[in-house]
């Protein structure tokens, strides 16, 4: 009713219009004009802009009126903006990063240590450049940004210590975003849920934020894990932009292949942002190293509820793991944190059937000093964020582990055979990726002393090497081609090495190998006892002999950790 009384009106004003005197004067007017013999064309322009004019004022009083009146509208155009808005913050990017590339690459250098120093500068520029987008975009490029800072043996230093902020500059929803969000999705408020709800974030990630608040009715004091309510819209966009940048960089540097990376987020993001999938995670973790807390002292908050954007879990606040004064001021022994660490990412990755935490960087472990000691320990270590896991196969983790003791061994040749069969490693490829998986330089990963840390003149070779155009080609050939969840085991080994060198262990890196050394025996002796079952029938000779003689090799490299351990407690007390 209302339209049509609005019709009526503005039909009525037209008509009374058309008797107005001023009207009558501007009809008689143009045929006095024509009848004249002035140009019929001049008057028609005249139309015909006045009618353009006023179909625009026409069309923007609309959109205005539509965009403050219509909340569809409003939301249409402000997406549409937005959406062009990060689509011409990637492209910009895109192209400055291609075009400073392109010139550095395509110079000619009066010396190496010229080329070197001008790489150098064009990956300090590029890397600032994409920081600026990848901030300015939020969401899930500060996940990409996150995972380029991670593999610090893997990509320039340039690169890596320049995205360094994003692993704890993320941006933050407001509280009315996340009252929203809980409305939608729970047709509840935070007033209706919780006693109190703390507006200030404890923690804020690329993908979601963590506010303390405590239960209504039992006051147990919780930490509520809210994803971005922003992420649901542009989610898909955003994926399909980097997808589309790295495909770019792919025809504009063909020798530096990077889908890999784009890959493996698109992969991965969706997973990550279901909360259900990651609470079913928790809860498997720690239902299955319950029985390992004398090893791990691993601590996983328990779940309360969960729904696909919010996540509820009991509160278990703690320090940083590379925070050395604080376990100095406890009494924590770091040699303890670093076996415990290696004790824990071991376990998952070759145990069958047990998922491995694929994002374990310094912001999803913490450290709580225990008032009395658990389990041997006077401290637990904290693993949040299960949203991303991966399930290696039984024969992948079984070729792995035999890779790593041919490394251990020094064995080049079932190195090779293995880094075929389980990352699809060619021949030449070789000695790149056994550096890439010890994170030592390649002279020093082919002939691997677990004794010995990376000295400075080692990481110098390292960054020097990695300036070299060529050896970055045959890193990034190299990672376009290994399966997935590969790139993932590499990842998890990537930061638990970095966080065991940020312990400052006094034992050095020899008993963090020794214990990987007895996860990989003991997965080749359940191996071996399985194939020999197949083969022999239980107690014959034959399979008593096979039995004995699988056993003793376990247990000799099991041995190697013990005899470590008992020359560690002589020289504790006794030297």
């Amino acid at each position: 009713m209302r339209l049509r009384f609005g019709s009526c009106r503005f039909a009525g004003t037209i008509r009374a219009a058309r008797g107005h005197p001023l009207a009558q004067v501007r009809q008689s007017s143009g045929v006095a004009l024509n009848e004249s013999g002035a140009k019929p064309g001049g008057n028609d322009k005249i139309r015909s802009l006045f009618t353009w004019r006023r179909a625009a004022a026409v069309g923007l009083g609309t959109g205005g009126l539509l965009y403050y009146t219509n909340d569809n509208f409003h939301d249409l155009v402000r997406h549409v903006g937005t959406t062009s808005k990060r689509v011409g913050v990637v492209t910009v990017a895109t192209v400055r990063c291609c075009y400073h590339y392109k010139r550095a690459l395509s110079q000619s250098y009066e010396s190496e240590e010229a080329k070197l120093d001008a790489l150098s500068r064009c990956h300090k520029t590029c890397a600032e450049i994409t920081l600026h987008a990848l901030e300015k975009n939020g969401g899930i490029f500060i996940k990409l940004g996150q995972h380029i800072g991670a593999m610090t043996y893997l990509l320039p230093p340039e690169w890596t210590t320049t995205m360094i902020p994003l692993q704890d500059k993320c941006p933050q929803s407001t509280l009315e975003e996340i009252d929203g969000m809980f409305r939608h999705d729970l047709r509840q408020g935070l007033d209706e849920l919780f006693e109190t709800f703390d507006p200030n974030p404890i923690g804020v990630a690329s993908l979601a934020q963590v506010h303390v608040a405590t239960l209504k009715g039992s006051h147990e004091k919780v930490a509520v894990k809210c994803q971005h309510p922003h992420l649901k819209e542009f989610v898909p966009l955003d994926v399909m932009l980097t997808q589309n940048v790295f495909n770019v960089l792919d025809v504009v540097f063909p020798e530096y292949p990077m889908t890999w990376l784009s890959d493996e987020l698109q992969s991965s993001i969706y997973v990550e942002l279901d909360f259900t999938k990651e609470a079913e995670n928790a809860i498997n973790t720690a239902n299955y190293f319950y029985k390992y807390r004398k090893e791990t002292a691993l601590r996983i908050p328990r779940v309360i509820s969960a729904a696909k954007r919010i996540l509820v879990l009991e509160f278990v606040d703690g320090q940083r793991l590379d925070n050395l004064e604080y376990l100095d001021a406890n009494g924590i022994s770091r040699s303890e944190v670093s076996s415990c660490l290696s004790h824990i990412f071991n376990n998952m990755i070759f145990t069958p059937n047990v998922g491995v935490h694929c994002d374990p960087h310094g912001g999803n472990l913490a450290i709580r000093a225990l008032p009395k000691a658990k389990a041997g320990h006077n401290f637990e270590i904290v693993l949040y964020d299960h949203g991303l896991y991966r399930m290696p196969t039984t024969e992948m983790r079984r070729d792995y582990a035999k890779f790593w003791l041919a490394l251990l061994d020094k064995d080049t040749e079932k190195m090779k055979l293995y880094a075929k069969k389980f990352a699809n490693v060619r021949e030449e490829q070789f000695p790149i990726f056994a550096a890439a998986i010890t994170g030592r330089s390649i002279d020093t990963a082919l002939n691997y002393d677990i004794s010995t840390v990376r000295s400075q003149d080692e990481i110098d070779r390292m960054k020097n090497a990695l300036l070299n155009g060529r050896l970055l080609v045959d890193i990034m050939a190299l990672l376009s081609t290994i399966p997935r969840i590969v790139l993932l085991i590499l990842k998890t080994n990537d930061l638990t090495r970095h966080l065991d060198e940020c312990l400052e262990n006094p034992l050095g890196p020899e008993r963090t190998f020794l214990i990987l050394t007895q996860y990989c025996a003991r997965t080749i002796y359940q191996e071996t006892c399985e194939r020999i079952d197949h083969m022999y029938r239980r107690w014959t000779v034959r399979w008593i002999f096979c039995e004995i003689k699988a056993w003793l090799e376990y247990e000799k490299r099991k041995s190697q950790l013990i005899i470590f351990d008992v020359a560690l407690w002589c020289k504790k007390y006794f030297v």
